[in-house]
């Protein structure tokens, strides 16, 4: 008879909920790739021109990123509350709205309609970035990284398919007469397309994410839910556990600049293209390996994690990501080869820092800190990203594409510099408190 703290025990020495869990968060990743990764192809395009302004077209993709980090914070905690389900029904709901307000922007041709509908949509990564935890509430402590990496992995599917399916679907909708001729590339239904994963996605958490990982992890460790508190009381409560572990510390910072680095030069690579002739298509392939470098490499990332420490996989990603920056540096819109290769290393470079950074937060804060730090961080990323997105229509705007590159790789730089510095005292944390 098992004791009603201890762990599960199969016949296998596996837990058959950690293994149900993993694959029901690995699943709706595809949907919500599909989603995610159609817009990003569209969704600075399409803001640039509803507007006529290509620092409106950066501000778009930046909408999505405020959206996930004004999302992740209530996400947090209604996870901690009431667990990892009706957080991701909760994120996936809102992001459903918000595509479903985009597709209504596209028809109507209302710029402040689509930037809401993109800060709405902003939730489904909020959600997508929590189910990465999700995976590591069940997860034994050496394997916490790989469970969490496979959840990444799997947008990979989705992610691949999704910005092919903007150029196949807009001239579908043209040819159909579906939309009028001047307004191609900015289709409804990419957006309609987005709305139906999301629905999905929430549809599938709903019915099959039982029980739910973290009231299963509570109930099994005894743990109270935390008390009720404003939100940012919740985000200065993991702030200051974060500010008292320095391997914390460096964990967020490779999470913040790994995505301030991807999302500023991402978000423009459609612009810069668009803006020397290339075509949807070229743009839609374009972005579709860039995010397959983002999601793919992702299991060798947590494994690599698992065995070494985070701290040799955050520098890696780091100098990944100077290599990406250091490569589109002066590269044409329609110099498609070499930004082809600098957009997949910039995916790369994100998965390392996402990966390890991650990991270093999860196993080093304790249990009952968990969820809020968890929050807080994902709050800290998507800040970061908006940063980033702001910064990179501005850079554009008044100077140029390689300006942008540029200033990206000076960030990552002094970044570089700082884990260097702080690694003797992160690598202590190679195993997680608690293990």
């Amino acid at each position: 008879m098992t004791l009603p703290h201890a762990g599960p025990t199969t016949t296998h020495g596996r837990d058959p909920v950690q293994t149900r869990t993993v694959g029901v968060l690995a699943g709706v990743q595809v949907l919500v790739g599909v989603g995610t990764a159609t817009g990003a192809a569209v969704n600075s395009l399409v803001a640039a021109e509803l507007s006529g302004s290509e620092t409106v077209g950066g501000l778009a993709q930046t909408c999505v990123v405020v959206g996930s980090a004004l999302a992740a914070l209530p996400i947090a905690q209604v996870a901690a509350r009431h667990g990892r389900r009706r957080s991701l029904v909760l994120g996936y709901g809102v992001a459903m709205l918000g595509a479903l307000g985009a597709t209504a922007a596209t028809v109507l041709g209302s710029t402040a309609l689509l930037l809401a509908g993109m800060t709405f949509i902003g939730a489904g990564g909020a959600a997508g970035l929590a189910a990465r935890f999700a995976a590591t509430d069940l997860a034994a402590p050496e394997h916490r990284a790989r469970a969490l990496s496979l959840v990444v992995w799997a947008a990979t599917v989705g992610s691949v398919l999704g910005p092919n399916l903007a150029g196949w679907l807009d001239s579908w909708a043209l040819g159909a007469g579906l939309l009028p001729a001047a307004r191609g590339t900015h289709t409804a239904v990419t957006f309609a397309l987005m709305a139906a994963m999301f629905a999905l996605a929430a549809l599938t958490v709903a019915l099959l994410l039982r029980p739910d990982p973290l009231m299963l992890a509570r109930e099994r460790s005894g743990e109270d839910p935390p008390a009720p508190s404003s939100p940012w009381r919740s985000v200065g409560t993991g702030i200051r556990v974060i500010r008292a572990l320095p391997s914390a510390q460096v964990g967020l910072l490779g999470i913040v600049v790994s995505h301030l680095v991807m999302v500023s030069l991402m978000v423009m690579t459609p612009v810069h293209m668009n803006h020397h002739g290339a075509s949807l298509q070229l743009i839609g392939l374009v972005i579709s390996l860039h995010i397959a470098g983002m999601f793919a490499l992702s299991p060798l990332f947590g494994v690599a994690t698992d065995r070494f420490g985070a701290v040799p996989v955050l520098v890696a990603g780091g100098v990944i990501l100077a290599g990406a920056a250091a490569l589109v540096i002066g590269v044409p819109g329609h110099g498609g080869g070499r930004l082809t290769a600098g957009l997949v290393l910039l995916g790369v470079g994100w998965s390392a820092g996402l990966v390890a950074g991650s990991s270093l937060l999860t196993g080093e804060v304790p249990a009952e800190h968990r969820t809020t730090v968890q929050g807080a961080s994902d709050v800290a990323m998507n800040l970061g990203g908006a940063l980033g997105g702001v910064v990179a229509g501005v850079a554009v705007t008044v100077a140029s594409y390689g300006a942008l590159a540029v200033v990206s790789l000076v960030i990552v730089a002094g970044y570089l510099a700082v884990v260097l510095i702080a690694r003797p005292g992160a690598r202590r944390s190679r195993t997680p408190a608690g293990a």
